[in-house]
């Protein structure tokens, strides 16, 4: 396997693993009561049927990710790489996702008007554990 193909296997791990923490996250907002008292109602319960979706897509994002370190001279600042990337999912659920494939409307409001805070929250906490895993995973160049 060339040191790309290692790369881009590594990213979507990166980004897999980052979903899972995003996902334990939001599962736990949701059931220590953080959602429901800003007034947003996202409270998942922790099925395979809702994180198994989630991880494939994190992964998916990672895919993504690696077009910003996939060069060997761009392979610094992996977590705030990570952070910016995350700006991507964050934009395809609160205007793709919520007003085309859920009643929710645009930006989630349906649910909450601090959706699209938690939501960019969220998110945000993906592209950090997407970055440091990364880098962790990668090790040194």
């Amino acid at each position: 396997m060339n040191r790309n193909s290692a790369l881009l296997a590594v990213c979507f791990c990166a980004g897999l693993l980052g979903a899972l923490i995003n996902s334990a996250a939001l599962w736990l907002a949701g059931a220590k009561g953080l959602t429901a008292m800003a007034g947003v109602a996202i409270a998942p319960d922790l099925t395979p049927a809702w994180l198994y979706p989630r991880l494939v897509w994190g992964g998916l994002w990672g895919i993504i990710y690696f077009l910003t370190v996939g060069a060997a001279r761009s392979r610094q600042k992996w977590i705030r790489k990570g952070l910016y990337i995350s700006l991507l999912p964050t934009s395809a659920q609160l205007f793709y996702f919520f007003p085309q494939h859920t009643p929710h409307g645009m930006m989630g409001l349906g649910l909450g008007d601090a959706t699209p805070v938690f939501v960019l929250g969220f998110n945000l906490i993906w592209g950090l554990f997407t970055g440091l895993f990364a880098r962790i995973l990668w090790g040194r160049d």
